[in-house]
């Protein structure tokens, strides 16, 4: 049995320790530790997708057999999404080791704990440790998110933690109702006695499998639950933002993976539980989620609810359920997630340049340095978040909305993609405008640039024509894993011939 598989969850938890215990050694130390250990994760990640074109893994912690050890899965989907998670971070990382960890104590810690979470989360194979793991990446989310202090901090923080704290007290309630109504809490094994369960015990499952839905959407900050993102994620300070980032995506990817292997089409008389709420939701979400943008008063607070946008967008694509549907949410996720993390960094590098006094207001500024590079990435950033061509957004939106069809749903997802991308426009130019065409004369007194500030946000930047020059090969990878998701015999197969060998 391979060992890869618990890489990704072993090695920020020993480094995070490990950084615990040297706390009070020399800020390199620690920022070599923590840029190594995140940066391994990128080739690990590799590792993995390659392992995952070979067929699903499954690994036995303590080769304790499923459905009673607890296993983590491999298979395409957590394989992609641990190197969408393992890029983001190492740019995140990278901007963070220009002073940005230094404001709080135990940033690096933190931000290893908070990727052992996600990483974990990505591959546990049963409901209980997902829940774990949840948890594991919200209290290191608490911490980063109040690193540095601040008092616009504190209270953006203050709703995120009794928000969560709410999310995480409906998910143990749904995940023992499960589990005391299945007698298992092993995603694989609960597929099967779902599709063999009793009509007398159907409803109280498929509560309970609505309350995760409700625990999910808060988690993906998805309507009417997104009203604590926009403030969280802007007062967050930049490498704590865009490693947010990826975290609605754990709420996507926990739909995607529940609503398809325990409650998909084989789930008898709870098949496709969630199908009717999520378009919806999906359009509720993405058509508020522009307007937010377009009235936001703050660069990061524009970004922020361009997040609660691309987070209406997947859900859009998760509720067709069609193969192509699945392909183009899966492409679109890695671009809204990279491009999101690089406009968060971006915001923090032009709110130094500006000062304290302006710092990501929109609202006419000094003149800040090199004003006609900052502007250009600006707009390669917005054309690309808004999903104009040629870059990766105009590929990820035209794969939806091809996928989408024709009839009233088709008609509708047009409307509202299109609509959302105009007023995204908007609120992009509006800010784009003032921040670098309403100038004042003077100086800007803010920080000169940085170079490897600069150098975090255009790696996360380039993804974008990147994405769309190797479009072939990651569309087949895309494939493959929509094919693998939407069968999931596959996956049950897989986790319980294991048990079975026990």
């Amino acid at each position: 049995m391979s060992h890869l598989p618990i890489l990704p969850v072993l090695l920020p938890m020993f480094v995070g320790a490990l950084l615990l215990l040297i706390a009070r050694s020399k800020m390199v130390v620690k920022r070599s530790l923590s840029l190594l250990a995140t940066l391994l994760q990128i080739p690990l990640a590799w590792a993995l997708m390659g392992q995952a074109g070979e067929g699903i893994s499954v690994y036995a912690l303590g080769n304790w057999m499923p459905p009673f050890g607890i296993v983590l899965v491999l298979d395409h989907l957590s394989a992609l999404l641990l190197m969408v998670t393992a890029v983001l971070a190492s740019c995140a990382v990278l901007y963070a080791l220009r002073g940005d960890d230094g404001l709080g104590r135990n940033f690096h810690a933190l931000f290893q704990f908070q990727l052992m979470g996600i990483n974990g989360a990505f591959l546990t194979g049963d409901l209980f440790n997902l829940f774990v793991f949840f948890e594991i990446l919200l209290i290191a989310s608490y911490a980063l998110l109040l690193h540095g202090a601040g008092s616009a901090r504190v209270r953006a923080g203050l709703h995120y933690v009794l928000l969560n704290l709410f999310g995480s007290a409906l998910f143990l309630i749904a995940v023992g109702t499960l589990y005391g109504l299945l007698g298992t809490l092993n995603m694989a094994d609960m597929a099967v006695r779902v599709a063999a369960l009793e009509p007398v015990d159907a409803p109280l499952v498929g509560a309970a499998g609505l309350l995760l839905l409700v625990v999910f959407g808060l988690k993906a900050a998805v309507f009417p639950l997104y009203f604590w993102l926009p403030r969280a994620y802007a007062a967050a300070s930049a490498p704590v933002a865009a490693l947010f980032a990826i975290m609605t995506k754990v709420g996507i990817y926990s739909i995607i993976r529940v609503y398809s292997l325990i409650f998909g089409e084989a789930a008898g008389p709870l098949a496709n539980l969630a199908e009717t709420w999520l378009w919806p939701l999906a359009l509720l979400t993405l058509a508020l989620g522009a307007i937010g943008a377009l009235a936001a008063s703050t660069l990061n607070g524009l970004i922020a609810y361009l997040v609660v946008v691309s987070v209406g967008t997947l859900l859009a694509g998760v509720a067709l359920g069609s193969e192509d549907a699945l392909v183009a949410t899966l492409y679109y996720l890695i671009h809204s997630t990279w491009i999101s993390g690089a406009l968060f960094l971006f915001a923090g590098l032009l709110s130094r340049a500006r000062g304290p006094r302006h710092a990501g207001r929109l609202v006419p500024g000094p003149t800040v340095p090199h004003a006609l590079l900052l502007s250009g990435l600006f707009f390669i950033a917005a054309i690309s978040v808004v999903g104009m061509p040629p870059l990766s957004g105009f590929v990820g939106k035209l794969l939806l909305l091809q996928a989408a069809g024709v009839g009233l749903a088709a008609f509708w997802l047009y409307l509202v993609v299109l609509m959302g991308g105009l007023l995204a426009l908007i609120g992009l130019s509006r800010a784009g405008s003032t921040l670098f065409w309403r100038q004042e004369p003077e100086p800007a007194t803010g920080e000169p640039l940085d170079a490897w500030r600069m150098l975090a946000v255009l790696l996360l930047l380039v993804s974008s024509p990147l994405l769309v020059i190797m479009a072939g090969p990651l569309l087949d990878y895309l494939q493959a894993t929509a094919a693998q998701v939407l069968a999931p015999t596959h996956y049950i197969e897989a986790v319980m011939s294991m048990g079975g060998e026990a």
